[in-house]
């Protein structure tokens, strides 16, 4: 046990600490000092490389020691239209978290990417605009709010997530799908249908390869884009979250035009929800999930607003 933590050090005194524990690479760690609305934050993730064992051992070890935990590399639960829907397997790596609160960044980005959709109606108009949304109930509220836009939308859950070229047209089909799927894909290991570890270095083309041609914005999960993506994305405008140094530079490589991301960068890097969910429960002193009004009032009092790149 104690070797997971080999190097480690607890933050500084008057500081909260805030560590991510990631199922995915431990090239992509970083650990930040920010301070946000006064209070300093040492802000740190952990890759795990795909060890479910590892990320369950870390969890126990830094239990108490931290004012909050995120989840990284999986979702504990998503919210797809009115309903929670929780990953089992994922539950069980979190269990040795009893007294520090677990947060997978799901309630925050049901708040935060509805609200950054409606703030870059006025650069992109959305009705103007053909988006490709990788994998869309990890993001459900971003998917709602593109659909509310009028955005010009190809949801493509089925044809990533489980390999089937079956595209999703509309919010509706979407939910639909949403409703008899995820019953049972959370209770399948999460690995089987999202890019852990070192997939998350490598890309693939497969069936959805073409859909990235179609697309004038492709949006969603950064592994996902990425994992799926063509050689040339020339024009286009990426539209997500967790983005490190090596991510633009893949970027550009490829052509992208525009990097969007719903969060500002923080140091080196934009962190991702799940970041920013442990920090707010943090400054909240809750050892829970907040309200969804209650993260606004945060991202509100912070200015959080989509960082645009012209790359």
């Amino acid at each position: 046990m104690t070797d997971h933590l080999a190097g480690w050090q607890p933050a500084p005194a008057g500081h909260k600490h805030v560590v991510s524990i990631s199922l995915g690479s431990s090239a992509r760690n970083a650990r930040e000092t920010v301070t946000v609305l006064g209070q300093p934050f040492v802000v740190e993730r952990i890759g795990t490389d795909g060890d479910a064992r590892k990320m369950a051992a870390l969890y126990q070890a830094l239990d108490g020691r931290v004012d909050a935990f995120g989840l990284g590399g999986a979702d504990l639960y998503v919210i797809a239209g009115d309903k929670k829907y929780v990953f089992n397997n994922v539950r069980k790596l979190v269990a040795n978290a009893r007294q520090t609160p677990v947060l997978d960044g799901s309630g925050l980005k049901n708040t935060l990417e509805r609200d950054a959709i409606a703030q870059l109606d006025g650069l992109l108009g959305w009705r103007m605009q053909k988006v490709l949304m990788v994998s869309a109930v990890d993001r459900f509220g971003m998917a709602e709010a593109l659909a509310d836009h009028g955005a010009d939308v190809v949801y493509g859950d089925l044809v990533f997530g489980l390999n089937v070229d079956r595209p999703l047209r509309s919010i509706g089909a979407l939910r639909r799908v949403a409703g008899l799927v995820l019953p049972v894909l959370t209770k399948l290991p999460q690995d089987w249908f999202y890019p852990t570890g070192k997939k998350q270095e490598q890309s693939v083309e497969g069936k959805g390869t073409k859909y990235y041609a179609w697309a004038d914005v492709i949006a969603g999960d950064t592994h996902y884009a990425k994992r799926y993506a063509p050689q040339n994305l020339s024009g286009k405008t990426i539209l997500t979250q967790t983005i490190t140094a090596a991510d633009r530079e893949w970027m550009k490589a490829r052509g992208v035009r525009r990097l969007v991301t719903t969060t500002p960068r923080m140091g080196q890097r934009n962190f991702a929800t799940n970041v920013l969910e442990a920090m707010f429960v943090a400054l909240s002193g809750q050892r829970a999930a907040l309200s969804g009004p209650a993260y606004l009032d945060y991202i509100r009092q912070v200015g959080f607003k989509p960082e645009v790149n012209e790359l």
